[in-house]
């Protein structure tokens, strides 16, 4: 598992131990050599919050995904991401993960989430909006576009509310 936030990890371990040895990294470059040195995974469970480190030395979580996908192609991918939301289960599976679960989830949608990830089946957190259906936008959501609207690039956007690029154009 990669989760930045101590009681993040201790938490999914706290659901998931006993079935499943439970492996933790707290970035996402340190997981990466988790993986490739080791390697005998079933699953990896990818925080998508951006937790850039200020100098751009931390990537996405969907870079992340992207890398364990090609790198690693047997291995189950659940993405944990921060809301229920559609576009952002969509960006996590087309960055190659098998599963989506937002953090707002219980412990038997993340249970569910691993187990269709090892038997390599997707899974969607079922908290997520259906296909088709219109959210509302968030008010973060509602700034980007402001601003885009106004004439401003994603790289300005980014900089005016201390956002990482990838993360603007999510949300767009």
């Amino acid at each position: 598992m990669i989760a930045g936030h101590p009681l993040v990890r201790l938490g999914i371990r706290e659901t998931l131990e006993g079935p499943f040895v439970v492996h933790e990294a707290p970035t996402r470059e340190d997981a990466l050599d988790l993986v490739r040195d080791i390697g005998d995974f079933d699953v990896a469970i990818v925080d998508m919050r951006w937790r850039g480190n200020g100098d751009g030395g931390s990537i996405s979580g969907q870079e992340a995904i992207r890398v364990l996908h090609r790198n690693t192609p047997g291995l189950g991918i659940v993405a944990h991401g921060e809301v229920p939301e559609r576009h952002l289960a969509n960006a996590a599976i087309q960055a190659g993960a098998s599963a989506y679960v937002a953090r707002t989830a219980g412990p038997a949608e993340l249970k569910r989430a691993v187990e269709a990830a090892v038997e390599q089946e997707s899974f969607v957190d079922p908290a997520v909006p259906p296909k088709g259906s219109r959210g509302k936008l968030t008010r973060r959501q509602r700034q980007i576009l402001q601003l885009l609207a106004d004439g401003e690039s994603t790289t300005v956007a980014a900089r005016e509310l201390d956002l990482g690029e990838e993360t603007v154009k999510t949300h767009t």
